[in-house]
């Protein structure tokens, strides 16, 4: 898979552009993914990293023992400069702010997104408090202002959403890819009334 990064232009205070980061969700399957540091939050991390699919790469001098054995590569040193080359997205969870100034320079000289732990200012990106019912995710932010808080909301809105969400989202894509393979469009059906409907056990039969 060739995943290319987003080139950073102006900064969004350097502009007319809203500060509000934007949710995405990136298909990472494939993607070349470093992580620096492999303490606590460095495994935690590279975990969520390979749960997504990514090919990850570990430098640290330090190896936590929980290292996950699905990591692509793993190298005990230190970061240096011209580390983050090649890849499409960055993690330094390493604590410490002089390499934490140079991987973000490295970054932004790079078009790399660079999530920097427990240091929103120097970040790209955020992970999020999520929530995984089969293909449906509840994904809460606080754009890396407290995650605690990210996750009492989404523990929250978790508790409140229905216990079959999976099954509804399969049933519509059934539904939908019925309608496609027939030369139909899904716009104008009241998806809503359809979703309300899955949920008190209404399916189509495939015949």
């Amino acid at each position: 898979m060739t995943w290319r990064p987003l080139t950073f232009g102006l900064s969004a205070s350097e502009t007319s552009l809203p500060a509000s980061a934007l949710p995405l969700a990136f298909k990472l399957d494939g993607a070349l993914v470093l992580v620096i540091g492999a303490g606590a939050v460095g495994v935690r991390k590279t975990q969520q990293l390979l749960e997504a699919g990514a090919v990850v790469t570990v430098i640290s001098d330090v190896i936590s023992p929980n290292m996950p054995a699905s990591v692509a590569h793993v190298e005990r040193r230190r970061y240096r400069r011209g580390d983050l080359r090649g890849f499409s997205l960055v993690v330094s969870a390493t604590g410490d702010p002089s390499v934490n100034d140079t991987v973000t320079q490295e970054a932004r000289d790079e078009g790399v997104w660079l999530n920097v732990v427990d240091d929103p200012e120097r970040s790209t990106f955020f992970f999020t408090a999520l929530h995984r019912d089969g293909e449906v995710t509840v994904s809460v932010s606080t754009n890396g202002a407290a995650p605690a808080l990210a996750q009492y909301v989404r523990d929250l809105v978790a508790a409140a959403l229905p216990a079959d969400l999976a099954r509804v989202a399969d049933e519509l894509r059934r539904e939908r890819r019925r309608l496609h393979d027939d030369g139909l469009t899904s716009e104008g059906i009241n998806w809503r009334a359809r979703i309300e409907g899955v949920l008190a056990g209404d399916t189509v039969s495939d015949s």
